[in-house]
């Protein structure tokens, strides 16, 4: 049986949680989380951390699905993004936010750069706005220079953060995103 909720996009469900709406916010978390679950294991291979951000992204978005309703309202050409870019960007600073807590308490875990089976989600999106050209190039990248690349460009990450989230220093961010920003240019000139 449909309901009014399954004819409901991603933002419309936002919406419905910024006026106190129960059943939209399991409607949204339902669609999703397994989503927003594996890409945050993407970047973070503690499983403990992974629920820790997804359950801070969750309280997050009940308690600021308003700012999201009202910035939309406000802006009918959508610049302010999609529900779930909105819901990645929370969710992106607070997998950053608890690499911070760790690593005030001496833990900070690893992200594993090792190229994965599978390509990303937004790889894929990428490589079909832009085309072949880009993503041969991107494939040509190192993992780690794809890695900063995808945290600073894709994430919107500040080069801090993206430092904390790779642990790495802020300064070898910045130089892996320009050796991918010069391998780019060449290969695509």
């Amino acid at each position: 049986m449909r309901t009014d909720l399954d004819a409901a996009d991603e933002g419309e469900l936002v919406r419905r949680v910024a006026r106190g709406d129960r059943r939209a916010f399991d409607e949204l978390y339902r669609r999703t989380a397994p989503w927003l679950e594996v890409r945050l294991r993407r970047r973070c291979a503690d499983p403990d951390i992974v629920a820790e951000v997804l359950q801070d992204t969750y309280l997050a978005v009940w308690r600021a699905a308003g700012s999201f309703a009202g910035s939309r309202a406000r802006d009918s050409g959508g610049a302010q993004g999609s529900a779930v870019g909105w819901l990645w960007t929370i969710a992106a600073h607070r997998l950053v936010d608890a690499f911070r807590h760790r690593a005030r308490k001496g833990k900070v875990p690893q992200m594993e750069l090792t190229p994965s089976t599978a390509p990303a989600a937004e790889d894929e999106v990428m490589a079909a706005r832009i085309g072949q050209e880009l993503e041969q190039a991107l494939l040509v990248l190192p993992p780690e220079v794809r890695a900063a690349l995808r945290a600073t460009v894709l994430d919107g990450l500040s080069s801090r953060e993206a430092s904390v989230l790779l642990g790495v220093p802020e300064n070898t961010v910045k130089s892996r995103v320009r050796r991918a920003r010069i391998a780019l240019r060449e290969a695509l000139s």
